[in-house]
């Protein structure tokens, strides 16, 4: 079958699929009595299942199997979160205008569209054109304003509706702007994805978590994007659903305590090398992919075959799934190392998921435009003796030396209160020094939830692990607090967050369970624990029933 051929059936089959789904309201354009908005679309009832479907699935898969903290953030952010997060100035598209009628397209879209059909259609295109438009495509997220804008006059695109001449490409910003506020005066977005939320909340996750990484922070939501053209049917849309992690890590250690789970998983990977020299993508095991350098770190490399483990379960043929490095024309300037997980549908190889290694790029630029430090401290097994010289500066002779220089004492000032520090010169010791202002930092919060607590003693971490994968395993979510206080301020703090039941875990044969009402403790097998758990939480059996099943356990002892 020729390639012209293929794209007609593929087409074909494309359009039949459309039309069951539409047909039997999976989903179908919003507004359509009203003729329809590009790329906004509802969902109907089977729509509806198969999304929760998903949702919960990945939740499990990924939320309370890997303990992560969920947090649920709002969609319209303000300016300056976009504008320290580069969205404001870089979140573009390159478009084109249909010069008569004002039609808009992005760019790289008519230049791509066209290489694909000359390579797939036309019968009568030689082997040095073929390799040009291949090349074409294999650079084009490389390509500038004015190469894209010659590339679309050289090859005499036009307007596919109309076939009039296009302007030349210029940048889109493809975020929705809206005003916080009834002045107007406050700007804002609606949120292009989900991520910024997770960031700028690091602080409080990060203190929440016992002020302890590695943690994982994850996040379901809408995000918006206002595409120039939308197209391809669900795959590229203007309001979706996102569903979004961001794990931290120490970066001098990526290592992960469970990636010899995943260390034997085989399938399609596509590394850049492969893709340079035209090679097709390989099956290779996740750990050699790691263990050679092909996959940055250990982390990354865990996640991976989390998501692979994600997409087959739900039903993604492995042989139509891999997972492609991207090139370095495309890695942010930030990334260590990213991949896609591609799956192969009609539209070609589509990305579902992003997988990336973003270093600390993110915390880095809202600590600077904040001032607030979004940082984690790590506490040494032995003490570490610095030297340090200390300039503690007197402030009537500091005002003395800048009289008659205004502009510099207050451009200092300026620099103290956004940054917290600042750098001048000292002609005595013939060096720069730093002048830092130092204030108390106490971060506070109101905390709910109902999850399950969970406390653990270093001595007993193995079985802590078994209750904790027998938990997740009943659907349980719970909350390990490995902080140095005593059991009784621990209890307090879960009592606080109103969490029903908390175990601890005090012997390796059996663990204590104390209910938050009455705070009357019952000595339950640690093979049992999970189950009965799951029996009161689920409302199968009461408290009573397990004080009369089970040997009640003093509180005096473990609460003091």
């Amino acid at each position: 079958m020729d390639a012209a051929q293929e794209a007609r059936n593929r087409e074909a089959f494309r359009q039949a699929v459309v039309n069951t789904l539409e047909r039997r309201l999976f989903y179908i354009p919003s507004f359509k009595i009203y003729r329809g908005v590009a790329g906004l679309y509802d969902y109907g009832p089977p729509g509806c299942a198969v999304k929760s479907n998903v949702l919960a699935f990945w939740r499990q898969h990924f939320v309370l199997e890997e303990n992560m903290l969920e947090v649920d953030c709002p969609c319209v952010t303000p300016e300056v979160v976009l504008k320290a997060s580069g969205h404001v100035d870089k979140f573009t598209d390159l478009m084109v205008k249909d010069e008569k009628t004002g039609t808009c397209y992005r760019a790289d879209h008519l230049l791509k569209d066209f290489c694909k059909e000359r390579l797939e259609r036309d019968p009568n295109i030689t082997a040095e054109k073929a390799a040009e438009l291949r090349h074409v495509l294999a650079v084009l997220d490389d390509l500038s304003a004015e190469e894209l804008g010659a590339k679309i006059k050289d090859y005499g695109i036009t307007a596919p509706d109309t076939k009039n001449p296009l302007s030349a490409p210029y940048p889109f910003n493809l975020m929705f702007q809206t005003s916080i506020g009834p002045s107007g005066l406050s700007s804002g977005y609606m949120r292009p994805e989900t991520a910024q939320g997770i960031f700028v909340n690091f602080k409080d996750l990060y203190y929440y978590n016992g002020n302890k990484l590695p943690f994982a922070a994850a996040q379901i939501g809408q995000a918006f994007r206002n595409e120039i053209s939308p197209r391809q049917g669900l795959l590229r849309v203007r309001e979706f659903t996102l569903a979004e992690i961001e794990h931290f890590v120490d970066p001098e250690d990526k290592s992960h305590p469970k990636f010899s789970e995943v260390s034997n998983l085989e399938f399609l990977m596509f590394p850049r090398e492969d893709q340079v020299s035209g090679l097709s993508a390989r099956r290779i095991h996740i750990g050699e992919a790691v263990s050679k350098g092909i996959v940055n770190n250990e982390t990354l490399g865990y996640f991976i075959g989390r998501v692979y483990l994600f997409l087959t379960h739900l039903g993604i043929d492995k042989e139509r799934l891999r997972f492609r490095q991207h090139l370095a024309n495309e890695m942010a300037h930030y990334a260590a190392d990213c991949w896609d997980a591609e799956i192969e549908c009609s539209y070609g190889w589509i990305e579902c998921v992003g997988i990336a290694d973003r270093s600390a790029y993110d915390l880095r630029a809202h600590t600077e435009k904040s001032g607030v430090p979004l940082v984690a401290a790590e506490k040494f097994l032995e003490p570490r003796e610095v030297e340090k010289l200390v300039i503690a500066p007197v402030k009537k002779e500091l005002g003395l030396a800048f009289k008659g220089n205004q502009k510099m004492s207050m451009e200092m000032k300026a620099t103290l209160e956004s940054k917290g520090e600042a750098e001048f010169h000292v002609c005595t010791l013939e060096k720069s020094c730093h002048y830092k202002e130092e204030h108390g930092d106490n971060p506070q919060g109101e905390e709910e939830g109902t999850s399950e607590g969970f406390h653990a003693n270093q001595q007993y971490e193995e079985v802590a692990k078994r209750i904790a994968k027998s938990l997740t395993a009943a659907g349980i979510s719970y909350k390990i607090d490995i902080t140095g206080t005593s059991i009784g301020k621990r209890y307090a703090r879960t009592d606080e967050l109103g969490v029903p039941l908390a175990i601890t875990v005090d012997s390796t044969s059996s663990v204590t369970l104390r209910e938050r009402d009455s705070k009357q403790q019952i000595r339950v097998n640690v093979e049992e624990v999970a189950s009965v758990v799951k029996e009161v939480t689920d409302g199968f059996s009461t408290w009573a029933d397990m004080l009369w099943k089970y040997p009640t356990h003093s509180s005096s002892a473990t609460e003091d």
